[in-house]
């Protein structure tokens, strides 16, 4: 903001509190080592309350086998190996409540897998992605033997879910074992190798730079440390001196641990306020000063509803109406509405959201968690809608390029259709969820309106005499199979809705968020969601109708009265 040069906002400074960081320690070294070992035999201090030990991966399993190590005090926090469990699990472990006022130990054995199994995640959605792509170019979809590339923005995707494990880790109150596995790899210099062997972490190459302490082990009692941030001992910066007497409980008293704060002093980065400034409004420098304390209140996202920093860290509460309004915002981002609502998941966490009750009337009521998740279903529909808009509007553009040549321009549907017409395909748009929405979607044994009558419907007898489409016999059949095929999905569009237990608007609304979509669009939509409705009936035991629904044509005329008789004696709140 240049020319600005006075305060935008209450601010405040405080002096230095001199005290050390709860330290996160990084043990590494090759395989068999006794890197676990040393951090099992290390739960045994009496500086900590209690371990809690969370093992990724099962290649070695050693967290119940080593319980049997004399003195060892730990307990094992349990997981499926889901990412987002293991967050969980940490989520956990950070909350349990101390043992006799001593702060507890987190032990991560190992981070290496989990730097993997994260590896793993991107090339699996690379290749779900080169698939996808294939399909749409109507070329070879790739085998399993066929190469793929990670592309950059998936890189960037793990580096961001590593950083959330990490920030999970900065808000413990106590010390963090991060265990991680070392490669002997040949140096380099000058993009050139040497002959000069050096050691390397097998994990986020950030992570020596993210802790306070590395201890490489190269055999068990053989211990080097190599990196450290503390004033309580006098090492030489850049300096790897041999730890002889290496023990997890050394190594904390060393590190000034007995006088560490009760929790780690750091301010978290935020690159999304970038995107929340580009959306505020340009307001002259009198006004921002005349309202300095309502700064922080117009952030997204982690920033929205946060108290300002006299108040400390405490947290103020979220009721249903703000939680409302945070998701209303987050999806109207016209860069990223899915981090924004993943932010704001991340910032109250489920557990909180989960107990706020939120009122929505295109949604009815809810908690904010599922309110969140409903949201981005819709923003991931809104997203994939979008890219398959371009898609089908270049095959209706190349149908339309060829009816040209034979039929001059219709009337446009929004002119020439009738009102009822367009209520039957309940095509509206969508809007984020809020106090002025649509109401909650009808019972489904209401009475469906009765359909309209379309220009393709009348009879050549009631055409205009002058027009020139009526004396061509070839385009007049045509339009009419194109009204007939429209609709027979509209049919078809309407069974899923109903199914589905929505409005047809709410079904289509990820396509029709602009109007009605192309004929080629709707089809390729309603054939999306063909399996899902095949599966929902199979386990409803209607096998029968599924297996028509199977083998039913793209456009069936009769699809209507096939499913008259299941919604005739479907539940009507089921």
């Amino acid at each position: 903001m240049p020319g600005i040069t006075a305060p935008q906002r209450a601010r405040t400074s405080r002096r230095p509190t001199g005290l050390p960081n709860p330290p996160m320690i990084l043990l590494c070294g090759p395989e068999k080592c006794g890197k676990s070992y040393e951090a099992a035999l290390g739960t045994a201090t009496d500086l900590v309350g209690m371990t809690y030990w969370i093992e990724i991966g099962g290649s070695e399993g050693t967290a119940d086998y080593y319980g049997r190590i004399p003195g060892a005090r730990y307990e094992i926090v349990e997981h499926n190996g889901a990412y987002q469990d293991i967050l969980d699990a940490v989520r956990w472990a950070i909350a349990q409540p101390q043992i006799d006022g001593k702060p507890n130990m987190i032990v991560v054995d190992n981070g290496t897998n989990l730097w993997d199994m994260i590896s793993d995640e991107q090339a699996l959605f690379a290749r779900r992605r080169a698939v996808r792509k294939a399909q749409e170019n109507r070329r070879r979809t790739p085998t399993l033997d066929d190469p793929v590339v990670i592309d950059h923005d998936l890189w960037n995707r793990a580096k961001d879910r590593w950083g959330e494990f990490l920030w999970l880790l900065r808000r413990h109150s106590g010390p963090v074992i991060i265990i991680a596995r070392q490669e002997v790899v040949t140096a380099f210099e000058n993009d050139k190798p040497t002959r000069d062997k050096t050691r390397k972490v097998k994990a986020e190459r950030n992570l020596p730079a993210a802790v306070d302490a590395i201890v490489e082990l190269h055999t068990l009692g053989e211990a080097y440390l190599t990196g450290v941030r503390t004033l309580h001992w006098e090492v030489k910066p850049g300096e790897t001196i041999r730890f002889d007497d290496f023990s997890i409980d050394t190594l904390l008293r060393r590190l000034g641990f007995h006088e560490a704060a009760p929790a780690r002093q750091v301010t978290e980065m935020r690159p999304e306020a970038y995107l929340d400034e580009q959306q505020m409004p340009e307001q002259h420098p009198q006004q921002q000063q005349q309202r300095p304390n309502q700064a922080p209140r117009q952030q997204q996202g982690q920033g929205e509803g946060q108290a300002p920093a006299q108040q400390g860290s405490q947290r103020p509460k979220l009721n249903g109406d703000q939680a409302v309004e945070l998701i209303r915002r987050a999806l109207v981002d016209v860069n990223d509405p899915e981090a924004a609502l993943q932010n704001i998941r991340e910032q109250w966490g489920a557990v909180t959201l989960q107990q706020i009750q939120t009122r929505t009337d295109q949604w009815g009521a809810m908690s904010a968690d599922d309110l969140i998740t409903r949201s981005l279903a819709y923003a991931k529909g809104r997203a994939e809608w979008k890219r398959q808009q371009d898609t089908g509007q270049q095959k209706a553009g190349q149908q339309d390029a060829g009816q040209e040549q034979s039929t001059p321009p219709s009337t446009p549907p929004d002119q020439g259709q009738p009102d009822g017409a367009r209520e039957n395909q309940a095509h509206e748009n969508l809007e984020p969820p809020g106090d002025s929405d649509a109401p909650p979607p009808p019972d489904p044994h209401v009475e469906e309106p009765p359909t309209g009558e379309r220009p393709e419907d009348v009879s050549e007898a009631e055409e205009p005499q002058d027009d020139p489409a009526a004396t061509t016999p070839r385009a007049t059949r045509r339009s009419r199979n194109e009204a007939l095929a429209l609709k027979a999905l509209n049919a078809e569009a309407d069974v899923q809705a109903r199914i589905k237990m929505m409005t047809v608007g709410e079904h289509l609304g990820s396509i029709s968020e602009t109007g009605d979509p192309p004929m080629t669009v709707l089809r390729d939509y309603l054939q999306q969601h063909r399996p899902a409705i095949i599966t929902q009936l199979e386990q409803e035991g209607h096998k029968e109708l599924a297996t028509y629904y199977r083998d039913a044509a793209t456009a069936d005329p009769q699809i209507r009265q096939k499913f008259a008789p299941y919604f005739e004696g479907a539940p009507a709140a089921k």
